[in-house]
């Protein structure tokens, strides 16, 4: 089991900044992947859930949308067991939940999220 911990969401104007932390315990020998995914209420089934970054642990290869190129941008920190998102540039259409997620062996695991949201 590995559990993940969010934090650094809240209010920001457009065109400001965040920067979300997750940090992983448990069984994190095993991890090998941590990200973030992000959700809107309202969005359609089966599409609840966007990919945003994701990073390979062991080799910091990341991954990121299209949608957040260029202003987002995915760390971690292996000693910490910490997954970073800094957003900047950020715009209303940003604003949602979002969620940390680990893959560690079989397992798919998911923080409790937190909220983003980016209103002037």
């Amino acid at each position: 089991q590995v559990h993940l911990v969010e934090s650094g969401g809240g209010l920001v104007h457009p065109g400001g900044s965040l920067r979300l932390s997750c940090a992983a315990s448990g069984d994190t020998a095993n991890l090998y992947r941590l990200g973030w995914y992000r959700q809107t209420p309202g969005k359609e089934r089966g599409k609840e859930r966007e990919l945003v970054a994701v990073i390979t642990w062991s080799d910091g290869n990341t991954h990121r949308s299209d949608s957040v190129e260029g202003r987002f941008t995915i760390s971690r920190d292996n000693a910490k067991n910490t997954v970073y998102l800094q957003m900047n540039s950020l715009k209303p259409e940003d604003t949602a939940i979002y969620f940390c997620n680990a893959r560690a062996g079989a397992g798919n695991y998911w923080g409790q999220g937190t909220q983003v949201t980016v209103s002037s």
